[in-house]
């Protein structure tokens, strides 16, 4: 189902900015990981965990559903397809995957605000804790750099779904008359 031209562009522009939006979210997520893991100041170290947390539920969260919303609505709606090419399935994968890492990772930002609300932080209070934020939005980012650059290159290559639905297609076959 191809959805119209204006519709269609709607909806890629709201694929764009929603997963634009989650990679900038990110980077901003893992600059105040970093600052919150080295920095000597306890009232900024506190301050970083409240804000991470606020983050992640109020932009991160969002901003990655609603890029899979909106990739799986740009698929079905679009001339690619959601199933047809590689490029499109391995960035519905990584958005899906991406984003069940994110909500794993909901409760530790939380445990983190929660202490950071509580008592000031030491240097070494909740290390690894910490440490494992800087991991995980650092592999977030990267791995989020994938659909982005698999959206503007398009590598070449059809799924064995896309090859059937192509060869019927040229054969002048809709998939829906039955046959005898």
């Amino acid at each position: 189902m191809a959805l119209s031209p204006g519709p269609r562009k709607f909806a890629l522009a709201a694929h764009v900015t929603s997963s634009v939006g989650w990679l900038g979210a990110v980077a901003g997520f893992l600059a105040l990981a970093i600052v919150g893991l080295n920095s000597d100041d306890a009232q900024l170290v506190r301050g970083t965990y409240l804000a991470m947390d606020v983050t992640v539920r109020f932009a991160i969260v969002p901003l990655a559903l609603m890029a899979v919303l909106t990739g799986v609505v740009q698929g079905l709606g679009s001339k690619w397809g959601l199933f047809l090419h590689y490029w499109v399935v391995i960035k519905l994968v990584i958005t899906i995957v991406a984003s069940i890492v994110l909500l794993t990772e909901l409760q530790p930002i939380s445990h983190l605000a929660d202490a950071a609300r509580a008592t000031t932080f030491g240097r070494d209070m909740m290390r690894a804790e910490r440490t494992s934020l800087v991991v995980h939005s650092g592999g977030g980012l990267v791995v989020l750099l994938v659909p982005t650059i698999l959206s503007i290159y398009k590598p070449r290559g059809l799924t064995r779904y896309g090859q059937r639905k192509q060869r019927a297609a040229s054969a002048g076959v809709t998939g829906r008359e039955t046959v005898l």
